[in-house]
């Protein structure tokens, strides 16, 4: 396990250290409390804390489980909160799970598998020990924020990405490189979505729910957090029918130029086939033709197949087929 920090608060200052199997006694006032966070912990070190803060043990469970969708779950005067990380990593998305105990006088974050650590976050709070000192419910939504807005810079980049690909479709072909990670794209979006819809029921229930922990003046943070899920939710949806689109247009610009192609090989075929029909007829091994004996018959048969010619290939130029 590692000990990211555990620190003890009071009026939005941090007072000491403490270690992770220390009970710590805070007063009844909510600006004194424990902010502890750990990263892939054993089941014996949350263990650990579970007898020291009074854990549930499903809890518990859960947050060693390591693959829960994020929810909300309510234990006697204690919250237990899952959250779901995300980030781009190279060609596909990388979920993170960050685990939430919340009680009266702790806060205890527990992450696995997300790279980014809430080192930044704690430094910022801080610096403003007047919101500090609101208490965990005001922290929880700092937490939550702070992984929401770690969605905006993974649909940034994927949104660049979309671009160039719909740059390139109205360019050229797009190859089968393309095309499979256009898909690709896209299960990775629909998969993204199943983890946005449970966090927007999440902070959704911390708004309109009474819960322990949470008083009733915090919940319009919880409304900003909610605000900024809807936000990725309408820019996921967005980069959806852009791709669909991207498809589509490909699919479509492909289809006309092939029916160019195809009209152009129809004309020249046109156009030669009057020289070879005449050519045909001229070329059969027949004794008796009365053309044969013309004296300037080549000549003008010549000038004939010349002008049914440039008039065909005039005819397809008027059209747009040449």
């Amino acid at each position: 396990m590692t000990v990211v920090a555990a620190y003890l608060y009071r009026d939005g200052h941090r007072i000491r250290e403490v270690s992770i199997d220390e009970p710590v006694d805070c007063r009844e006032d909510k600006s004194e409390f424990v902010w502890i966070g750990i990263a892939d912990p054993t089941e014996e070190e949350l263990h650990s804390l579970a007898n020291c803060y009074h854990l549930h043990p499903l809890a518990i469970e859960d947050a060693l489980k390591a693959n829960q969708l994020p929810k909300i779950d309510v234990y006697d005067d204690q919250l237990f909160v899952v959250a779901r990380t995300a980030h781009l990593m190279e060609d596909h998305i990388d979920y993170g799970e960050t685990a939430i105990f919340v009680g009266h006088s702790h806060i205890i974050t527990v992450r696995h598998g997300s790279t980014r650590a809430h080192t930044a976050l704690r430094a910022q709070l801080e610096q403003s020990p007047r919101l500090l000192m609101h208490g965990v419910d005001y922290l929880l939504h700092a937490i939550l924020d702070y992984i929401v807005d770690g969605y905006v810079p993974l649909i940034e980049d994927l949104e660049e990405e979309v671009l160039e690909m719909e740059t390139k479709a109205i360019d050229s072909f797009l190859g089968r490189q393309e095309v499979n990670r256009i898909f690709t794209v896209r299960r990775e979006l629909i998969r993204f979505q199943r983890v946005l819809g449970p966090m927007g029921e999440v902070a959704q229930k911390l708004v309109r729910q009474d819960l322990p922990c949470i008083d009733a003046e915090a919940r319009i943070y919880f409304r900003d957090v909610q605000d900024h899920i809807r936000r990725v939710q309408a820019r996921v949806d967005g980069l959806r029918e852009v791709l669909t689109s991207v498809f589509e247009l490909s699919s479509l610009l492909e289809q006309q130029r092939t029916g160019a192609i195809t009209r152009q090989l129809a004309a020249w075929a046109a156009i030669l086939a009057v020289p070879t029909a005449i050519a045909g007829i001229y070329g059969m091994n027949f004794k008796y033709m009365p053309e044969l004996s013309t004296k300037y018959g080549y000549y003008v048969v010549v000038a004939i197949i010349v002008a049914i010619c440039t008039l065909l290939y005039r005819r397809f130029r008027r059209v747009g087929w040449l």
